[in-house]
């Protein structure tokens, strides 16, 4: 309370006409616990600072505590809507480090449940997005298509939303015999939902007069900023880990990295809806290639890592999420540290929102996509 003080009388000694306001840290558009204050003159944005820590739960810390085994599981409560692709991260990071070779059967196992989680994480962005700029309807569309994709997940995993299903190794169970054909007849009736999502916000021009040319973000500032994933490629910044840096069966697959080059709100829409034509794309190669097999690679029942530094990546639905162990040699790691896509892309929110209209806030941060405890950890 002190320094929201202090920073509300600096402020006004600045610009006497100035409007200090607080959103958050409870406010429903801010999609989680985060608190702006925000500088107004009229209803134009001079600054806007974010204050984090309000679901801070020490992760990183945390984890030096757990096992090579238990700590992936507390990455799911991170991004929660990335839970699949954050454990991947984790579990490549211990099989670099043990040099495990993950079995063909696992290995595309897992690329499918990624693509399927890239979705319905899509699909949660683009109704609460939508919502965020006042159309309901939108809403009640992306999740009916998302339940689908959650009851699959459910048979499978035994879970909807934070599965714990990757293991260092490969993954924890084999798959439900009815997962390749509902999988098959969620493709059929996910292809035709885009257009329609296309026909209800993409085309609409109210939609579009409230996202074109509004927290536009340059090439070169996506990259000082450290932006990745569809904020980052919006501005035309190629930053795929699924194409730069290939793993699992990504470099066997053919998909096109989305790149837009306008850099607004209106081009972050776009990659992430052009990106679920991508992930159909990726599903329909690898569904009836299916390999036979084992899922997990042999392993002992406690882990110990080697002496040294370990670092992986993976492409989440929000971007980079980078994992970085260094071992001495024991059961647990001596330090972990998560790169998280949200971070970064969020230090941008305060360059793109300056000059803007206090509506077109909810624009901006509705497209940059934040999960807030992937910021805070």
């Amino acid at each position: 309370m002190y320094r929201e003080t202090q920073i509300i009388e600096a402020d006004n000694k600045a610009d006497g006409d100035d409007l200090v306001i607080n959103v958050g840290p409870q406010h429903p558009a801010t999609h989680g616990v985060l608190h702006l204050v925000i500088r107004l003159q009229g209803e134009t944005i001079q600054k806007v600072e974010p204050h984090l820590g309000y679901i801070h739960r020490s992760i990183e810390k945390m984890c030096e505590s757990l096992s090579y085994r238990q700590f992936i599981y507390v990455t799911s409560r991170m991004d929660y809507l990335s839970a699949h692709i954050n454990n991947h991260a984790c579990a490549m990071c211990v099989e670099k480090a043990l040099q495990l070779e993950v079995p063909p059967r696992a290995r595309v196992i897992r690329v499918l449940m990624d693509e399927l989680t890239r979705i319905a994480s899509h699909e949660l962005w683009w109704g609460a997005m939508a919502m965020d700029l006042g159309a309901f309807t939108p809403f009640f569309y992306a999740f009916r298509e998302r339940e689908t994709i959650n009851d699959i997940m459910e048979e499978t995993c035994g879970a909807r939303l934070t599965m714990n299903y990757m293991v260092p190794g490969g993954v924890m169970y084999d798959l439900h015999p009815n997962f390749q054909q509902r999988v098959k007849n969620f493709i059929q009736l996910f292809n035709n939902k885009i257009d329609e999502y296309d026909d209800l916000v993409t085309g609409n021009i109210i939609f579009q007069n409230r996202t074109k040319g509004v927290g536009v973000l340059t090439k070169e500032d996506a990259i000082s900023f450290g932006c990745t994933g569809p904020v980052g490629r919006a501005s035309g910044v190629s930053c795929d880990i699924r194409k730069l840096y290939p793993y699992e069966v990504y470099d066997k697959v053919s998909f096109d990295e989305i790149i837009e080059m306008g850099g607004d709100s209106f081009s972050r829409y776009l990659v992430r809806i052009k990106e679920l034509r991508q992930s159909i794309r990726i599903i329909e190669q690898l569904i009836d290639n299916i390999p036979e097999g084992d899922i997990q690679a042999k392993t002992k029942a406690v882990l110990k890592l080697p002496k040294g530094e370990f670092y992986s990546r993976a492409e989440t639905a929000r971007g980079e999420l980078g994992v970085y162990i260094v071992s001495e040699g024991g059961t647990t790691p001596y330090r972990i540290k998560f790169r998280s896509p949200g971070f970064s892309n969020l230090s941008a929110l305060d360059h793109i929102s300056r000059g803007s209209k206090i509506g077109d806030l909810m624009a901006i941060m509705g497209t940059l996509d934040l999960v807030i405890p992937d910021i805070d950890r």
